[in-house]
């Protein structure tokens, strides 16, 4: 039996398996690939330590970094984890079910599967995913300076999409499918008064539109059941996010968007022997440094846990 079980490969998991190992914490990670989300990004401008590094390269990086320790933990990849169950017991322990029929025993888990994004679900955005098709504008908006940019999601998303656009995008276009925006009031002051940008409502984006990159989204006027199609070089998908915190549901709390519940000083999910950490959780803020840092802070306090230690 593992004192520990990882489950994700991005950079919670990474950063949680390189700290189990340092603790010489008993430990395995099982992950189908490593970098998480952050693989389909040509570039990213905000990891700590990196000036510039495409997605790809930081998966490759942590994964160096990772198996930098491989005499510390065991390392499963291209498997992932269908199902956690309780073992009976006074005692929490916990099996791990892979897609691949592997079955894993631990005294702790710790969840850092991360999330996946809402997809349009249109064609042509599967084929340009990574190649103008962006998920995250905090990564990516500095990429498109000069640009026309579409944002499609009336919520806050994707008014703050719009709002970190502003001051690299030439022109941007926010696209809602409904006759009003969703999010909140003072952020759409703040975008309307753009001269930049552009909010078409009652407007279902159809289809993404290019070859080698993004050339054009096509959309449908609702009110009018017109297809029309904007020209730009980029379209933010900002339409929620799902987390992969369904592997715990019925064994700890989930809130009603499925991430779950912890305990923000220590990263405890609501019953004994289980965390989480990254975009799986009710974090606040999504973001890739502070998957990292809780991640980190939940091996701290497992660390605590198997050897008994209670802090204040």
């Amino acid at each position: 039996m593992y004192d520990l079980i990882i489950i994700g490969g991005g950079p919670a998991g990474v950063s949680a398996g390189i700290y189990s190992a340092r603790k010489k914490i008993k430990t395995v990670i099982i992950t189908d690939t490593f970098g998480g989300q952050s693989l389909v990004s040509d570039k990213i401008g905000n990891w700590i330590g990196e000036v510039e590094i495409s997605g790809f390269e930081l998966g490759q990086k942590m994964e160096q970094h990772l198996k930098s320790h491989h005499e510390g933990i065991d390392i499963v990849e291209g498997d992932f984890v269908e199902k956690i169950e309780r073992i009976p017991g006074d005692t929490p322990a916990f099996k791990a079910t892979t897609r691949n029929g592997k079955t894993f025993e631990a005294k702790t888990v710790l969840l850092t599967a991360g999330s996946r994004r809402r997809k349009l679900a249109v064609p042509g955005e599967k084929e340009l995913e990574g190649k103008g098709v962006v998920y995250c504008s905090t990564c990516d908006a500095p990429l498109f300076g000069g640009m026309d940019v579409a944002v499609v999601g009336g919520g806050n998303a994707g008014l703050e999409a719009v709002e970190d656009l502003i001051p690299y995008a030439n022109t941007i276009y926010l696209l809602h499918h409904r006759d009003s925006l969703k999010g909140d009031a003072v952020t759409q002051e703040r975008i309307k008064a753009s001269p930049k940008v552009t909010v078409l409502l009652n407007a279902e984006t159809k289809r993404i539109v290019g070859e080698e990159s993004v050339a054009g989204l096509e959309y449908e006027d609702l009110a009018s059941s017109e297809r029309k199609t904007l020209a730009v070089q980029g379209v933010f998908v900002e339409i929620g996010i799902i987390p992969n915190g369904d592997l715990l549901k019925g064994l700890v709390a989930l809130n009603e968007r499925g991430e779950v519940v912890i305990d923000h000083k220590t990263q405890r999910a609501s019953v004994p022997g289980i965390w989480a950490a990254g975009d799986a959780t009710d974090v606040l803020y999504k973001q890739n440094n502070i998957s990292a840092g809780d991640a980190v802070k939940a091996v701290l306090n497992i660390n605590d846990y198997l050897r008994g230690v209670e802090r204040e």
